[in-house]
C-alpha cells in the first residue's frame, strides 16, 4: 500500500462530508477553527509582509484566527507541496508568487502537478518591476539601452533563475528582436541592484522597494516599468508597452490557493475574506511601501490569469532555454 493512501482516504472522506452540507450552511459553518495559510517564501520578505498585514482583517471576517506558516525553499515548491497534500477542508491554504506559473516548466520530478493540485481563490496583489540602469553612465531611455545591447551585447541581473526579474528581462530582449545578453543571477533583490550600481551588469528589472530610494537619490535611472500602466509613485516613467512593445506586461504577483477538492462555498468565503482585508484602509495604506498593488478579483479571474501566465512563461522558458539544473 502506498504511504500516502491514508492521507488520500482522509481527504476524500473530508470532501465527501463537506459536500453533503447545503451550500449556504457549508459557508456559514466554515471555519470552526483557525485557518492556516502557508507562505511559500521566507519570513521578512514582501510576500510575508503582505500576509501579516492581511491576517487580522481576514480573521475578523472569518471569525477565526488566520495562522501564517513560512515554508520556503526550492522556488516555492516546498510550501506548495505541503498544501497540495493537505486535506481539502479549507483549513490549509497557500500563498504563492509567479513561480506558481513558471515552476512547472523549470522543475522536473515534482511530486504534484501545479495545474491540478490547487483551486484558485484570488489574486492578492501585483508587484510591478522597474527597468533600471546606473544613472552616472547608463543609457538615457529604453531605446538607447536596447541599441547599446544590439551593438555590443551586455549583461543583466536578477534575483535568481526563473524569478520575475529574470523573465521580464528575457521577454523584453526577445520581443526586441532576440537581443543576446548574459544573465547574471544574484541571491536576492538587494544584490541584483548592487550589481548595476557597481557596474557589474548593464541593467536589471527590480521591484519598486528594492530600487525606489536609489532612483530618487539619483544613483539609478528608471527607464520603464514592466506593468501594464504607469505607477503612481513614478508617473514620469513610461511603461515598456508605451515604448514600442504593445501589450507587454510581466510583473511579480501574489495569489491565494486551496488544495484541489475544496468545496466552492469555502473557496468563495476565503476569497471574500481576502478581498475585505485588501480593502482595509490600513492595508491599502501600507501596501505601496511593499511595492504591491491590490488586485483581488476572485476565483474565476485568478484561474484565467494563471492559465495565461503558465502558457506565456512556458513558451518563454522553452524559447530562451531557461533551466534550473
Amino acid at each position: 500500500m502506498r504511504r500516502d493512501a491514508p492521507l488520500a482516504r482522509r481527504a476524500a472522506l473530508a470532501a465527501a462530508a463537506l459536500t453533503l452540507l447545503p451550500r449556504r450552511a457549508l459557508a456559514q459553518a466554515w471555519p470552526t477553527r483557525p485557518v492556516r495559510i502557508v507562505i511559500a517564501w521566507p519570513a521578512g520578505g514582501s510576500s510575508d509582509a503582505v500576509l501579516r498585514l492581511m491576517a487580522g482583517p481576514m480573521g475578523a471576517v472569518l471569525g477565526q484566527s488566520v495562522v501564517l506558516e513560512n515554508r520556503a525553499g526550492a522556488s516555492g515548491s516546498i510550501g506548495a507541496a505541503a498544501v497540495a497534500q493537505a486535506a481539502p477542508d479549507g483549513y490549509t491554504a497557500l500563498v504563492d508568487a509567479s513561480t506558481q506559473a513558471v515552476n512547472p516548466a523549470l522543475l522536473k520530478g515534482l511530486a504534484f502537478d501545479y495545474a491540478s493540485a490547487f483551486v484558485p481563490v484570488t489574486l492578492l496583489a501585483i508587484a510591478p518591476l522597474l527597468v533600471l540602469v546606473r544613472a552616472e553612465d547608463g543609457p538615457r531611455d529604453l531605446p538607447a539601452l536596447l541599441a547599446r545591447l544590439r551593438q555590443g551585447g551586455g549583461t543583466y541581473s536578477s534575483s535568481g533563475i526563473g524569478a520575475a526579474a529574470h523573465l521580464a528581462s528575457a521577454m523584453l530582449l526577445r520581443q526586441a528582436g532576440g537581443i543576446a545578453a548574459t544573465h547574471v543571477p544574484y541571491r536576492g533583490s538587494p544584490q541584483q541592484v548592487q550589481g548595476v550600481l557597481g557596474g557589474e551588469v548593464l541593467f536589471t528589472c527590480a521591484t519598486v522597494p528594492a530600487a525606489a530610494g536609489l532612483v530618487r537619490d539619483g544613483r539609478l535611472r528608471a527607464l520603464a516599468t514592466t506593468a501594464g500602466a504607469r505607477l503612481e509613485g513614478f508617473p514620469d516613467v513610461p511603461t515598456v508597452a508605451e515604448q514600442g512593445f504593445p501589450g507587454f506586461a510581466l510583473t511579480e504577483w501574489l495569489a491565494l490557493f486551496l488544495p484541489a477538492g475544496v468545496p466552492a462555498p469555502i473557496v468563495a468565503r476565503l476569497a471574500e475574506a481576502a478581498q475585505v482585508a485588501l480593502a482595509d484602509p490600513m492595508v491599502r495604506q501600507r501596501l505601496p511601501a511593499l511595492g504591491m498593488l491590490p488586485a483581488a478579483e476572485g476565483p474565476a479571474a485568478l484561474a484565467s490569469f494563471v492559465v495565461d501566465q503558465r502558457a506565456k512563461l512556458a513558451a518563454l522558458t522553452q524559447a530562451e532555454n531557461i533551466r534550473l539544473d
